[in-house]
């Protein structure tokens, strides 16, 4: 099968290679004169590095370069049995050349965007067979990026979707099948993992380093929020969240951050412009952590430690005593020190509780036996001593510490409820299947592991209860838990089995 691709940027080249590597004819053409023939030669390009690299032997090397061919005009692409386009994301631009597409190829070609947001059904819309349009979403760099989101609109035919899973499966992606949404699957559960980070800034919980520390160190991201923005263009990362926040009615959820948008009227888009978040080129300013503390003499655990469960077992392991009360105390944690208490931060703010010693809050790691940092937080006008006792137990226990100002669900675990909920919704609107979510975000935004996967390791009802008290705090309509995660805690199921059986009849048999 020829395969052709429109529009010969960054992407456009990137798919152009993959293609050609895996057998096809690719036929590459760009409205820009010369355009089409230099990202042929990039591509090519990269075919050589992987020659080098001894991935591809001299001959395939060759060989996939010889598939490479710039065209000068769609006319010429009437032999392709796929195109996929990858020009200007705007919905107008692309309407129009699905449309000339539509006329030169046969009529059952195939007919594919490379859209990262925008609707499949309005990219079809005039044209006489919308069945045969759908998305080939791929992830920049696209030879690089195993996933592949394959987005159908209600038009399109199930055969279509069968072809493209299957093509991209040739061509060594992961297919994730997706009905048509604002944002689809990994730009839509990502939301909040940038939303929260600019919030807290705004806020003055921490400053950007800390935040970005926390997140990697505890949350195990590759990347922290912040320096990621900084990568992608803080205007992309913004454009992306304006559509969504606009596709989804202006959903509170995805309102984009006044921070962020600061930033791009500064012209502070990062790396690209030298200034972001963080000044480019340069080192990231070091995160503030507490200087060493004298652990405390008297450690006591109450009988369910819950989700903190690894974090008494670590503390055990490097020689510290804690003793078993057995008194019934939280089960999501509840520490007992001479000067203090900590506890799991489950969306409430450590100011303002009742009890007779100042409860310091702790954050959620990804594997509190591995983390190298955790974020605590101590409530206003706490005692020194205090909050010495926690820092100096988490330090004795190999870990580093970063303080905060008392923000309910302080970093990394107000990030990961939200990022559970978003995927709980999706799954249980037919959207995305269960495995699918986690797989997209994995492979696609590299997460440690996927958001159903995180809120299970949590609870549902432990999630629902750190957002319903992020919502009662915030009461802004950001926090809210979906209904389908409610429903999910009351029953008492696992995230992905929960979500899983909500899905309406009509979608769950609509593309398999």
């Amino acid at each position: 099968m020829i395969v052709g691709v429109v529009g010969a940027g960054t992407m456009g080249s990137g798919i152009a290679q993959v293609a050609a590597r895996a057998g096809h004819r690719t036929l590459v053409f760009d409205a820009e004169p010369g355009r089409a023939a230099k990202a042929c030669a990039e591509a090519a390009a990269g075919f050589e590095r992987l020659l080098a690299k001894g991935s591809l032997s001299a001959a395939e090397a060759a060989a996939a370069g010889d598939r490479l061919v710039a065209v000068d005009t769609l006319a010429d692409l009437a032999a392709c049995g796929v195109v996929i386009e990858a020009i200007v994301e705007s919905l107008d631009a692309k309407q129009a050349l699905v449309a000339k597409l539509a006329d030169q190829v046969a009529t059952d070609a195939i007919l594919a965007t490379n859209t990262s947001s925008i609707s499949i059904d309005a990219i079809a819309a005039g044209i006489v067979s919308p069945g045969r349009v759908i998305g080939m979403h791929f992830f920049n760099p696209a030879p690089v990026m195993r996933l592949v989101e394959v987005v159908y609109g209600t038009g399109t035919e199930r055969a279509v979707v069968d072809r493209v899973c299957e093509l991209a499966a040739s061509w060594g992606k992961v297919a994730v099948r997706v009905a048509s949404t604002p944002g689809f699957v990994v730009n839509r559960v990502a939301r909040p993992f940038y939303g929260e980070a600019h919030r807290l800034l705004e806020e003055g919980a921490a400053d950007a380093a800390a935040i970005d520390a926390v997140m990697r160190e505890a949350g195990g991201f590759r990347m922290g929020p912040l320096e990621l923005t900084d990568l992608i263009g803080q205007d992309v990362n913004l454009a992306v969240s304006r559509s969504v926040w606009e596709g989804t009615g202006f959903d509170p959820r995805y309102t984009p951050s006044t921070y962020q948008r600061s930033l791009v009227e500064a012209g502070r888009l990062g790396r690209k412009s030298g200034r972001g978040v963080y000044r480019h080129p340069g080192e990231p300013p070091k995160p503030a952590t507490e200087p060493p503390r004298r652990p405390p003499t008297t450690v006591r655990s109450g009988s369910g430690t819950g989700v903190l469960t690894d974090l008494v077992e670590r503390a055990r392991r490097a020689g510290i005593q804690v003793d078993d009360v057995g008194d019934g105390a939280d089960p999501h944690l509840e520490l007992d020190f001479p000067a203090a208490r900590a506890r799991f931060g489950a969306g409430e703010p450590a100011t303002g509780r009742r009890e007779d010693k100042p409860v310091v809050v702790l954050d959620l790691a990804l594997d509190y036996l591995t983390a190298t940092r955790l974020a605590v937080a101590p409530p206003l006008g706490c005692p020194p001593e205090a909050l010495a006792d926690v820092v100096g137990f988490l330090q004795a226990a190999g870990l580093a510490v970063t303080v905060l100002a008392d923000s309910p669900g302080l970093i990394v675990t107000r990030t990961v409820a939200r990022l559970a909920n978003e995927a709980v919704d999706l799954v249980s609107r037919g959207i995305v299947s269960a495995e699918e979510v986690d797989t997209a975000m994995q492979l696609g935004a590299n997460y440690p592991i996927g958001p159903l996967e995180w809120g299970d390791r949590i609870g549902p009802s432990l999630l629902c209860q750190t957002l319903d008290n992020l919502e009662s705090y915030y009461r802004d309509g950001r926090y809210r838990p979906g209904p389908f995660l409610r429903r999910i805690a009351l029953a008492g199921l696992s995230l992905r089995d929960g979500a899983d059986r909500q899905v309406p009849e009509v979608r769950r048999h609509e593309h398999g």
